[in-house]
């Protein structure tokens, strides 16, 4: 079993303690570091309410220090480390110009040599859309183009793409990542995500929203996505399923024989020396009896 920790950059959002953060994760056996990503919160009494917490408002994620832009966050604390991976979670594509984007990823993923992850997703919030100028109506079908796109100026030395959105004639893209793709994480619970997942993701990472039975929708959510792959005529296992959901060996089982291949955790410090204890003390007691499932 591989481990991240989630809300990296709401976390530990300034300088030092950011590469505290992932100078000591990386020594300590963590995988992976995730970013979300939400450029403008809403502050109006109106506002569309965030699922992905109980009471329906961003304020606790960004209450130490706001929701850093997690490319920029990632390459910031990268440059300190060799082995640590770093996965967008979720960074939402529609929000995106797709050829600008695909640049930024490259750049740093060629920079950190091959150790980024994007997990990507449409978001829920159109107040987000609206500031950044993007129709927030047909950011699935965009979705699924910029995917495309994407992988396109990626892959191919002269690139062409023409879409209802998004075209470009015989261009060069460079620097090119460093395994000329970057694993692209699917982000989400709807059954749009489940199927463009499964049918088109390297990865999956379901979201469960609070109050919701995890050992029901993990195992239906990941059970779907391998049918879809099936459907589309890949190998299910080929893709690598992020979830969270555990903080003990014991519970790690569970989400092992479920197809899990990664388990992320947030870290409950709030202060250097005790963020440095506490990831010293789950892998101790977390990581290393793990790492065989």
């Amino acid at each position: 079993m591989q481990w991240g920790i989630v809300f990296a950059s709401t976390g530990f959002p300034d300088p030092e303690a950011a590469v505290a953060l992932a100078e000591t994760a990386e020594a300590v056996g963590v995988e992976s570091l995730w970013a979300p990503e939400h450029v403008v919160m809403g502050k109006g009494p109106d506002i569309t309410p965030y699922r992905g917490l109980p009471d329906g408002r961003m304020d606790r994620l960004a209450r130490r220090g706001g929701i850093p832009d997690p490319l920029i966050w990632f390459a910031f604390v990268a440059s300190r480390t060799t082995r640590l991976r770093f996965g967008t979670g979720v960074l939402i594509l529609p929000e995106h110009q797709p050829v600008v984007l695909a640049k930024t990823v490259a750049t740093l993923d060629h920079l950190c040599q091959g150790r980024l992850m994007l997990g990507i997703g449409v978001g829920e919030l159109p107040e987000e859309y609206g500031a950044v100028g993007m129709d927030f109506t047909d950011r699935g079908r965009r979705m699924d183009e910029y995917i495309e796109a994407l992988r396109t100026l990626w892959s191919e030395d002269e690139a062409s793409f023409s879409g209802p959105t998004v075209a470009f004639d015989r261009v060069e893209c460079r620097p090119w990542p460093h395994r000329r793709t970057v694993p692209l994480v699917i982000g989400g619970s709807s059954p749009a995500a489940v199927r463009r997942a499964g049918r088109v993701g390297d990865g999956y990472f379901p979201f469960v929203f609070p109050g919701e039975d995890v050992t029901e929708a993990i195992p239906r959510l990941i059970g779907a996505v391998r049918r879809e792959a099936e459907a589309a005529g890949r190998d299910p296992d080929s893709l690598e399923i992020t979830a969270g959901g555990a903080r003990t060996a014991a519970e790690a089982e569970w989400f092992a024989e479920q197809g899990v291949h990664r388990l992320t955790v947030a870290v409950r410090a709030r202060t250097v020396p005790d963020m440095v204890e506490e990831l010293h003390r789950f892998a101790d007691q977390v990581i290393a009896p793990t790492v065989d499932l």
